[in-house]
């Protein structure tokens, strides 16, 4: 229900966009702007044309909700839109963002349109966008936020809940840090605790002494699986000397988790790892499948080199040829399901990558019930549906799924293994990858078990 009146309130308003737009209503339409939330704008400029998208923009003023809305746009749009437009007008709407957002909002854009609005940046905001800039993409470095507030453990309870009402700049303050004389982190207080707690108390006194925080150049998904395990709001930077460098907030983690969540997907579907495929040009999504899909061409032409391979034995027992598809099909389903919850689990943390033997038994056990169970089935099917060809047809097309749906199974939860211990994305592990080795496999297979059971 709540999905069905999102998706009306989106048609009403583009609706409404257009029609004052084709009537040029300019006052109105930037009337209509600074009443539609941020993230709304960025969804509706999904449906409109370049030069709808350029108009719109040209109406923004350079305020806050300029340059949320900034942040919540698709990334080909922003990059589209920003490459056209005066670096000074960027620059006076970046004055609105905090670092990480301006950082990253950067390194989308070219080298030539970076440099100029970074020279039109103040000083001590270029230094902090230049800073985060410089760590590893994907990184908690890249995506913490600097404007931090800290104060010292002997303050008392009273001058700090004073010294936050002092605060306008700092990010998301529902934590207070703590630093010591060198001003490294030893503590954390909710904003909870403090205003709760006697005014006279020092902050060495109410503060949470064991803080977990990570590294700069640790990976964006460890620290979305720490606020995942331990439902924080924010987690501290730090360098190798305890000093606090920023803070990543839970907005910037919610947003990592459904990046990284729709690259595995896609490729999982053997459709590239690009986000925004849906935005690209027909040619442009062509090209970022065409190297996943050329897995499964080969997977079909060594299927196929291998059934030419058996011709003698398909044209006295033609039968056989009836049960490919599905002696193929089942093997890839199953061996699917297996990398898909395998790849899932270790991004998810439920999968323990230093138990593998286990691991593997399990699905195989899986892969045998199944096996039998199909096998069975699909092979009293062959006998009463073929009786006037081979009498072990059945126990051919048995024997075939139950073996090809444990190998499958093993291949399936292998892969996905082996790639994250050579430290390569797993989800790469499913789709083609699965499906091409398990259709060879599988047709392998099938032969091999018909030749030997049928006389030549």
């Amino acid at each position: 229900m709540k999905k069905e009146m999102f998706s009306h309130e989106v048609s009403v308003l583009r609706n409404t966009f257009r029609r004052l737009l084709r009537r040029h209503a300019h006052t109105n339409l930037t009337k209509i702007i600074q009443k539609t939330h941020p993230a709304d704008l960025a969804v509706l400029f999904r449906y409109f044309t370049d030069t709808e998208q350029k108009t719109l923009f040209d109406l923004m003023t350079e305020k806050e909700h300029t340059a949320e809305f900034l942040t919540e746009l698709d990334e080909a749009i922003l990059v589209k839109i920003l490459e056209n437009e005066d670096p000074g007008r960027i620059a006076t709407i970046f004055h609105k963002l905090g670092s990480n957002d301006q950082a990253e909002i950067l390194n989308l854009l070219s080298e030539p349109m970076t440099s100029s609005i970074l020279e039109l940046l103040q000083k001590e905001e270029k230094k902090e966008v230049e800073e985060i800039m410089g760590y590893p993409e994907d990184s908690a470095g890249s995506m913490m936020s600097t404007d931090v507030f800290t104060l010292h453990k002997n303050t008392i309870a009273r001058n700090a809940i004073q010294s936050l009402q002092d605060q306008e700049g700092a990010e998301m303050v529902f934590y207070l840090y703590v630093t010591d004389d060198d001003d490294r982190l030893v503590g954390v207080i909710s904003l909870r605790d403090l205003v709760t707690t006697h005014p006279d108390k020092t902050l060495d006194n109410i503060m949470i002494k064991n803080v977990i925080s990570v590294q700069p150049e640790t990976d964006q998904e460890e620290v979305a699986k720490i606020v995942s395990r331990y439902n924080y709001l924010a987690v501290p930077v730090i360098d190798l000397e305890e000093h606090m460098l920023g803070i990543v907030t839970v907005d910037d983690v919610v947003d990592v988790i459904r990046e990284e969540a729709t690259e595995d997907f896609l490729q999982m579907a053997g459709a590239g790892k690009d986000r925004e495929i849906l935005l690209k040009s027909s040619w442009g999504n062509a090209r970022a499948r065409l190297p996943w899909l050329f897995a499964s061409w080969v997977g079909g032409v060594g299927a196929v080199a291998i059934i030419g391979v058996f011709k003698n034995m398909l044209e006295t027992t033609i039968a056989l040829a009836a049960f490919i598809p599905v002696i193929i099909g089942m093997g890839g389903n199953i061996g699917t399901q297996s990398s898909t919850i395998i790849v899932r689990g270790l991004a998810t943390g439920r999968v323990d990558i230093g138990n593998n033997l286990k691991i593997i038994l399990k699905e195989i056990k899986v892969g045998l019930i199944l096996g039998v169970l199909y096998g069975l089935l699909l092979g009293i099917f062959a006998t009463l549906q073929f009786v006037d060809t081979t009498p072990y047809l059945g126990l051919i097309v048995a024997l075939s799924i139950l073996s090809s749906m444990i190998i499958s199974t093993f291949v399936g939860t292998l892969m996905p293994l082996l790639f994250s211990k050579l430290n390569i994305d797993p989800a790469i592990a499913t789709g083609p990858f699965v499906t091409t080795s398990i259709d060879i496999i599988g047709v392998t297979l099938y032969f091999l078990i018909a030749s030997a059971l049928i006389p030549v």
